[in-house]
């Protein structure tokens, strides 16, 4: 098979990590007979020296024509007094709006080796944990209705408006279920149907759809407050986990933070097509750039995620996983995760022995 991928490389370390993502992608097409064709455009802060624009025309287009996209990183100091319409950052906000991604899947995934670099208890992470947050990416009180003002009495206030329609709810149920087919078959819906009406409207709409649709798919409600209390108390109770996007938002931040490394997560932006956006969740760490220590296993878990999600290779998916699994027993480290008594190597070395255990 052909997949032509797109890769916005970006600014400091996202020109580093995402060749070593291209490294193990070429060993899985070697190993299992694909070929992936990969075209390097511009976005972020290289981009508006090249071109003047965060986000050309050019890369739009070529992105749509894609099979999916494989992003690094973007933005640095060079760029930091620009308007914020004009920010290395509005070009990733650009391609999402442009691709239409609505929903915004970061699984926080703590590996078994790393198991002592979570700040939780080592009996509540020892064996690894893994939660796929699925989180609506442009509805809801970030996107709604909102005023500020003065009252009559001459006291300021403001106000925000949480609105979500079935069709938004059913299409992140869906992307939601598709995921929890290739696991466990169980999805937590997170909301707070106690107090607000959008919660129940939610609530009610992730349960008609997944029955109708999903059958096979168990749905369990946990109110968010109850949900941040227990991903610290037991995070590997969970699998995929849906909900709405200033929820996402705020538990997808703490799931990260019981890894205990944000070099080892990635992420994906998804819509109504294949072609999704991959990316690791860091920055782009400008000043480390260039010094080949950045860690490249959060762009190499990306572009496995593209496999599984955008081009449905899920063996290809678990080699990745597997090999990556391989090297962290094997003790190997880069600077980020390095811990006394382990092999510390640099991020291209990381890609090569990753890549060699396909």
């Amino acid at each position: 098979m052909n997949y032509n991928i797109a890769v916005l490389d970006g600014d400091g370390i996202g020109p580093e990590i995402c060749a070593g993502a291209i490294k193990v992608l070429n060993k899985v097409g070697e190993k299992f007979g694909h070929n992936f064709n990969f075209e390097h455009l511009y976005i972020g802060g290289c981009s508006i020296d090249k071109f003047g624009t965060p986000l050309p025309q050019e890369t739009i287009d070529k992105c749509l024509k894609s099979d999916s996209v494989l992003l690094g990183a973007v933005g640095g100091y060079k760029w930091d007094n620009l308007p914020g319409n004009e920010r290395p950052e509005k070009g990733l906000l650009g391609i999402r709006k442009a691709m239409n991604l609505y929903s915004n899947i970061r699984p926080a995934k703590l590996w078994k080796s790393l198991a002592k670099a979570s700040p939780l208890k080592y009996d509540l992470v020892k064996n690894g944990v893994e939660i796929i947050i699925v989180r609506e990416l442009i509805g809801g009180i970030y996107f709604g209705e909102r005023y500020k003002g003065v009252d009559e009495n001459g006291v300021e206030y403001a106000w925000d408006t949480e609105k979500y329609s079935v069709p938004e709810i059913e299409r992140i149920t869906k992307i939601a279920c598709e995921m929890a087919l290739k696991r466990s078959k169980k999805v937590v819906s997170v909301d707070k149907a106690n107090v607000l009406e959008s919660s129940r409207l939610w609530r009610k709409t992730v349960h008609e759809y997944a029955a109708k649709h999903y059958p096979e798919i168990t749905v369990e409600d946990v109110l968010v407050d109850n949900m941040a209390m227990q991903i610290v108390k037991n995070p590997a109770q969970f699998d995929v986990v849906v909900t709405s996007n200033i929820f996402g938002d705020i538990l997808s931040d703490e799931a990260a933070q019981v890894t205990g490394s944000i070099g080892m997560l990635a992420s994906s932006s998804l819509g109504d097509s294949k072609c999704g956006l991959y990316e690791p969740i860091h920055g782009s760490a400008p000043d480390i750039a260039g010094k080949d220590i950045a860690n490249p296993i959060a762009t190499i878990l990306a572009a496995a995620m593209m496999l599984r999600d955008s081009f449905d290779l899920t063996d290809e998916y678990a080699a990745i996983e597997n090999a990556i699994q391989s090297v962290l027993d094997e003790n190997f480290r880069t600077a980020d995760i390095y811990e006394e008594g382990k092999i510390k190597v640099s991020g291209s070395k990381m890609a090569d022995l990753i890549a060699q255990k396909i």
